[in-house]
């Protein structure tokens, strides 16, 4: 309960901090020059409209997550909510005066919005960290999983989150019956990794019986029911599967906004894109642009374009994944690498059809062979056009499994709509800032890859 009131209370002084500074600064400045008729009313209606765009933002991009973000990916949420909502509320005061508006009170705030938010923050999450106990916590493991990948799995979450789990005891899912109940009196939460379909309907039910909070990993099985609708044929409950992604309208409506999108996005990124290609050509002098092979739906192979990242003839040698402080990359590249700005070409291939601007990434046709002889199900992907971003690319880092992959990307097609691309659109702006999501594959990630994988979940 205590943790709670560090939250609310971290959320409200952030915010009034911000909208605060806004407010003045709209007042003091730019309201002035915007509304002279109806100056009062006018500043309410813009501060009202700037706390709509920022607090929506702000749970887009989950600003307010003190006790599972970082202090960095908090305070880059509060600066991306807050900078697009006052960049919007500038524009509009151009627009209404008609005629440039000095930018320079406008970014002092920002500064100040920044250095205040993140100060703000740091002591919230010190003062948190200081209130909250670890959950003690229960690891149930999968028979078919190794105590490497089980020890990888404890602790990445660990890496993380261990101010909130405390992880007490490990066990495999045929542990004694008597021992698990012995072990669950002792732990407040039981997460579930890999288990059996009958083994973790037991454990889930214990669970729910003592009122013991508890996560699982999905099956495939359990991510398509998603995607179906209740049937009420008989009295006897029916689940019927819809076929979502074969939605004639749905399909149409997102077709014509990638095109009309994909126009806007090419006219905006434009300066930008020819900049990258000059400095490509500047630094060793080689092609600009890069084609590979990728399969889209239903496995049709088209070219990918990308900005060039790696040296002429990266893969001379043959096909060699990407590793962290890979000597191929080029100096440009590795720029462009970590702010996926090597990807904006890919624009073209969403205006030809080959892709969407969001979907599951388009694979390399060496790595879809590879991923379906071990994990059929992995061919899923590939029900619905490729993009641009996508869950995985959200969600996931570069290095994901490719059973992770599969499991990302299927929450999408099963959940796929115009609102959700628009959400993953924005979504993707938080992700071009954070290195991890570009992370190249680890050496021993490259041998594990895939291991197991489709028996995970």
């Amino acid at each position: 309960m205590k943790s709670k009131k560090v939250t609310h209370t971290a959320k409200f002084i952030v915010m009034l901090w911000n909208i605060g500074l806004f407010a003045y600064i709209w007042y003091a400045f730019y309201n002035r020059n915007a509304f002279q008729t109806y100056y009062v009313l006018g500043g309410f209606i813009s501060v009202i409209i700037y706390v709509f765009i920022y607090n929506g933002l702000c749970n887009l991009y989950n600003a307010f997550r003190i006790a599972s973000s970082s202090i960095s990916e908090m305070v880059l949420s509060q600066s991306i909510s807050f900078g697009i909502a006052d960049l919007i509320l500038y524009v509009e005061c151009n627009l209404i005066r008609n005629r440039y508006t000095s930018f320079v009170p406008g970014a002092i705030i920002v500064v100040m919005q920044v250095v205040g938010t993140a100060i703000i923050i740091m002591a919230a999450k010190r003062y948190f960290m200081n209130c909250v106990t670890p959950q003690k916590t229960l690891l149930l493991i999968g028979s078919w999983v190794s105590r490497d990948e089980a020890e990888r799995f404890e602790q990445r979450i660990l890496k993380k989150y261990s101010h909130l789990f405390d992880f007490r005891y490990v066990e495999y899912e045929s542990i004694n019956p008597l021992s698990f109940e012995e072990k669950l009196s002792e732990c407040c939460t039981v997460i579930m990794f890999g288990l059996s379909v009958e083994q973790r309907r037991v454990y889930m039910q214990r669970c729910i019986d003592e009122h013991k909070n508890f996560y699982f990993t999905p099956r495939v099985e359990d991510i398509i029911l998603q995607g179906c609708s209740t049937r009420h044929l008989l009295d006897t409950p029916l689940m019927k599967y819809d076929y979502v992604y074969e939605d004639h309208k749905r399909l149409n409506a997102k077709r014509i906004f990638d095109v009309c999108f994909g126009i806007v996005f090419t006219v905006a990124f434009s300066p930008v894109m020819l900049l990258i290609a000059l400095a490509i050509k500047i630094e060793d002098g080689g092609p600009v642009f890069f084609k590979q092979k990728r399969c889209t739906k239903d496995g049709e192979v088209f070219e990918i374009l990308k900005f060039r990242s790696m040296i002429v003839d990266a893969e001379a040698k043959g096909l060699q994944p990407t590793i962290n402080f890979d000597p191929r990359i080029t100096k440009v590249g590795s720029v462009i690498r970590r702010y996926r700005l090597d990807e904006l070409p890919q624009v073209f291939n969403i205006l030809m059809g080959d892709m969407s601007f969001v979907g599951p990434r388009p694979e390399r046709v060496e790595h879809v062979e590879l991923y379906t002889k071990e994990l059929p199900e992995f061919k899923y992907r590939m029900k619905v056009k490729a993009g641009l971003t996508g869950y995985a690319q959200i969600f996931g880092k570069y290095n994901t499994s490719a059973f992770d992959k599969l499991r990302l990307d299927m929450l999408y097609i099963e959940n796929q709509s115009l609102s959700l691309d628009i959400r993953l659109i924005m979504l993707t702006v938080k992700v071009m800032f954070r290195g991890e999501s570009t992370e190249g594959f680890e050496k021993e990630m490259v041998r594990l890859m895939n291991r197991k994988a489709r028996r995970a979940g």
